[in-house]
């Protein structure tokens, strides 16, 4: 489900904790199983986020579209389906997270 429009394309980095936020460079796409407010810091370095989890009031899908960072959510085992490193694009308008 696209929660935040527009389009990026990136270097996908997974993070399981936000404590792990160091390994996230500045313009990668955050993938991740889901957020709360200790994740927002992650959003700024973020040029597109994806959510395992979470709706469209969901914290992460709030900060995204206060932030203007696409952001597609609720994509089941999207920490499975792509690999850390890999190029993706997040299109938030239609929902769609594409792997390069």
């Amino acid at each position: 489900m696209g929660a935040a429009a527009d389009k990026a394309t990136g270097t996908a980095r997974l993070i399981n904790h936000p404590g792990e936020g160091n390994k996230l460079q500045p313009g990668e796409v955050l993938v991740t199983p889901s957020t709360d407010p200790g994740w927002t810091p992650l959003f700024l370095k973020a040029c597109a986020v994806i959510m395992e989890t979470g709706g469209y009031i969901s914290h992460g899908a709030i900060i995204a579209r206060e932030y203007g960072i696409p952001t597609v959510i609720n994509v089941p085992g999207v920490m499975k389906a792509i690999q850390d490193g890999q190029i993706v694009t997040v299109d938030g308008d239609e929902g769609r997270v594409i792997l390069e």
